[in-house]
């Protein structure tokens, strides 16, 4: 399966890869296809005074040498066009914030280079209206068809991670795996899926308890692969704390995906 895990934002060099080092089993088992993320700008925070991360040239220079010391790929977002280019010279995933999903500049740029696009679908959206996201990418590459072979075949894929349930609440519509599945491989973003956004009083909150069920339901479903941020100490991240799990956590939640998927 796909996995893609790391904290949310790079809060320091120290701190990112502590995280990442605790990250090594996954990289090492054959059965699972790795990616390490981490954002070196959180551009849709709540608040102006929120932590962003470390900005561009700084972050991909932090995310360069996680690639060089473990052998990582890198998944990472990109919020404009114009940070493609030098963001494609690192990461292997460039990754659409659901936020942006529908937005053309965007994924036509990132279609332009020879990564994998991850299109996270947004909270607003009708599953069914991610292939036209899909479909700008494969066109661009060339393909006027959106199906999962093609998707296969042009590196896109889709990332589900909860959709509106009146405000500050997110829910998780299980159909929504199996409609996007006919678009492209799908990834279940468990932890953004127990956001409460909104709900801390202008900040984003979230019940991280939840995630260990949800990315089992998911599991059971039928998915590509799986998303999940992850900190040492969530209390103390700096973005996104109340849906993270701890390292712990993400160990025992993957075992038990894995004995799901193990399931004849």
């Amino acid at each position: 399966m796909i996995l893609m895990a790391g904290p949310c934002v790079i809060e320091s060099e120290e701190n990112l890869f502590a995280i990442a080092k605790q990250l090594k089993t996954y990289h090492e088992d054959e059965n699972i296809d790795f990616y390490f993320k981490a954002s070196f700008d959180k551009a849709n925070r709540t608040s102006l005074e929120s932590y962003r991360g470390p900005g561009l040239e700084e972050g991909l220079r932090l995310l360069q040498k996680v690639k060089d010391t473990f052998g990582y790929k890198i998944v990472t977002d990109v919020h404009e066009s114009a940070q493609v280019e030098a963001v494609a010279k690192v990461a292997d995933i460039l990754q659409i914030p659901a936020f942006l999903c529908r937005q053309t500049d965007l994924l036509v740029a990132c279609a332009k280079t020879d990564k994998i696009v991850n299109i996270k679908k947004g909270q607003f959206m009708n599953p069914l209206d991610m292939k036209y996201s899909v479909l700008k990418v494969l066109k661009t590459r060339g393909c006027d068809e959106v199906s999962t072979e093609n998707s296969k075949k042009h590196n896109v894929f889709l990332t589900e991670r909860g959709s509106s349930f009146g405000y500050g609440n997110l829910v998780v519509d299980m159909r929504s795996l199996v409609i996007m599945r006919n678009f492209a491989p799908v990834i279940f973003d468990a932890t953004h899926s127990v956001q409460m956004p909104g709900a801390g009083g202008g900040t984003t909150s979230g019940d991280s308890s939840m995630v260990p069920h949800l990315a089992k339901a998911a599991a059971a479903v039928g998915v590509d692969g799986f998303f999940f941020e992850t900190h040492i100490d969530p209390t103390c991240a700096l973005s996104d704390g109340p849906n993270m799990l701890t390292l712990d956590n993400l160990t025992s939640t993957v075992l038990k995906i894995q004995q799901i998927q193990n399931i004849k």
